[in-house]
């Protein structure tokens, strides 16, 4: 069994933690390169985090999810807006 994990993190980083873990398009690497936390570590987190029955509901979405993993992904998100969105008149 792994040693529990020391999070040294705020109440507002662990807000928002929890918030893009639970976004479908957020994918772990970004959690990892904006708060040092790798995928194992965020679910550790979250587990501590939330209530059993929230920890196994979100669990249950993002096992297998693709858009949870960059690697996984069929696309790479190169812009921020859509190709019509500014249109020349």
């Amino acid at each position: 069994m792994s040693k529990p994990l020391q999070f040294k993190l705020s109440e507002e980083d662990v807000s928002r933690i929890v918030e893009m873990a639970w976004e479908d398009r957020t994918p772990f690497e970004a959690i990892e390169l904006q708060f040092g936390l790798n995928e194992s570590q965020t679910i550790e987190l979250m587990r501590a985090s939330m209530k059993a029955s929230s920890f196994k509901m979100w669990r249950e979405r993002v096992t297998g999810r693709k858009t949870k993993h960059l690697k996984l992904r069929g696309f790479v998100r190169t812009k921020a807006y859509a190709p019509g969105h500014y249109k020349i008149r």
